[in-house]
């Protein structure tokens, strides 16, 4: 079979090391193929040695290699993983954020065949997908990069943030799929009862989920304890996240 590979990026201080150990430990029970587990980071501290850390991939992009400051808001430096070469890594590539709770087996999330695999976003019309998860190979769109650094002003006017870019960039290539809909769910839209029933029944696993995203808040360890992020959305101490989420 196949080795495959399995990236997250962590940079800034929003995560602690934890959040990477626990997506390893998640990704090992979860991925019954070979597979390399790499984090690209700019701070190492606090990573379980049994993590392949790297320092995150130089582009020769200015402004993702000296990290002006608009590269680390709303994802963009997720786009140094398409760099080529990328280290010594190749072949088929699934992309992970740090703050998924991963509930059922990837081994499925490697077997569509298509150029670029992403979730659906949700609140999207459009061809937007949600870049929680992805798939790629090593090396194929080093073109998006190079469409971003010959003019970063006009390739960022239409879109808000990196997944938009990414997956609109594939899109017009003709290369987009996304992900079967039951296997990526969003903590908030599809796990947290609605009122009045999140008051004391707490939040399920969809059928047939296989990663639980948890965009903006609660996080992982905010649902752990029952902490909503948000004075509207009542959210009980969530079991099944202590359980999966180590």
């Amino acid at each position: 079979m196949q080795p495959v590979n399995v990236i997250c990026i962590k940079w800034g201080n929003k995560y602690g090391s934890d959040y990477v150990n626990k997506l390893h430990s998640m990704v090992t029970r979860h991925l019954s193929r070979p597979f390399r587990f790499v984090c690209f980071t700019d701070d190492a501290t606090g990573i379980d040695s049994k993590v392949e850390v790297k320092d995150i991939p130089m582009t020769g992009f200015k402004d993702f290699d000296e990290r002006k400051p608009w590269t680390f808001g709303h994802g963009w430096l997720k786009l140094t993983c398409f760099a080529q070469p990328l280290y010594d890594l190749e072949g088929p590539t699934l992309f992970l954020d740090l703050d998924i709770v991963i509930v059922d087996s990837l081994d499925e999330f490697f077997e569509p065949e298509a150029e670029f695999m992403v979730i659906k976003e949700w609140d999207k019309s459009d061809a937007t997908g949600n870049t929680s998860v992805f798939r790629f190979e090593v090396g194929a769109h080093v073109d998006a990069l190079e469409y971003l650094k010959k003019d970063p002003v006009a390739a960022r006017k239409p879109v808000r943030n990196e997944q938009e870019f990414i997956t609109q960039f594939v899109d017009r290539q003709g290369k987009l799929k996304y992900w079967p809909a039951q296997w990526c769910r969003s903590f908030k839209r599809h796990c947290i009862r609605p009122f009045p029933f999140s008051w004391f029944q707490q939040p399920r696993i969809p059928e047939g989920a296989k990663v639980v995203i948890f965009h903006g808040k609660p996080h992982p360890d905010d649902a752990v304890e029952g902490r909503s992020g948000k004075w509207y959305r009542k959210v009980l101490p969530t079991s099944w996240v202590k359980e999966y989420w180590q």
